[in-house]
């Protein structure tokens, strides 16, 4: 999206994509969500989602995006898109999902192809190789406005590599004992995405600057 709109803001699409997780994580410390600590649950998480629905059902998916859309009215494109960035965080999660995404909150109506749980580490490899693809469509865009994607792809890169089944800090955190272990597991997810995404702004405005220059 963003190789694609070069001036919407990168903050926008980046916390975006990324502001169901970081409401997801709040909602679990605070105790609105749920998480069961479960070693067999793949191929990286650890744990089942007993109940996400006040930020991954489609319920709140749509609310969760008109909010965060909200927050960048003053320009209505940059605030379209914003929203369909939250979005897309629910259509990305939909394939892998076991079955946890609710219709709304409490419905008893849940979706979710369930890679994570038929394909195991393959739904990992599945999601690195989605990931490549997305920044190989990016790199060539932004190539071409002379804007480097080699810094993002790199730390996209080493987050791949740090939630893999053998070295997700899930795997530690699922074996704690309650209720340090849903306090973790909802701190590290809300940080996971808060820091990083950050970063990530940084490192693309901070390019996109460069290449202007």
């Amino acid at each position: 999206m963003k190789s694609r709109t070069p001036k919407t803001s990168t903050l926008a699409l980046l916390l975006g994509v990324a502001f169901m997780d970081i409401m997801d994580g709040l909602f679990i410390v605070l105790g609105a969500d749920r998480v069961t600590p479960d070693l067999a649950s793949g191929p990286y998480l650890f744990f089942d989602l007993t109940f996400i629905d006040w930020d991954h059902s489609l319920c709140m998916g749509v609310l969760l995006s008109l909010l965060w859309g909200a927050l960048f009215l003053r320009n209505p494109a940059t605030s379209c898109l914003a929203a369909l960035a939250v979005f897309s965080h629910f259509l990305a999660d939909w394939p892998v999902h076991n079955h946890d995404l609710a219709l709304y909150p409490y419905s008893e109506q849940h979706m979710g192809l369930g890679l994570w749980g038929s394909l195991g580490t393959g739904a990992w490899v599945l999601e690195g190789l989605f990931a490549a693809l997305l920044v190989a469509f990016a790199w060539r865009r932004a190539r071409l406005a002379h804007i480097s994607l080699l810094r993002p792809a790199l730390l996209l890169l080493v987050l791949f590599v740090v939630m893999s089944p053998w070295l997700s800090p899930m795997l530690v955190i699922a074996r704690l004992p309650e209720p340090w272990a849903h306090l973790a597991h909802g701190t590290t997810v809300a940080l996971g995405f808060l820091v990083p995404g950050f970063i990530l702004v940084r490192m693309i405005d901070r390019d996109q600057t460069r290449a202007s220059a």
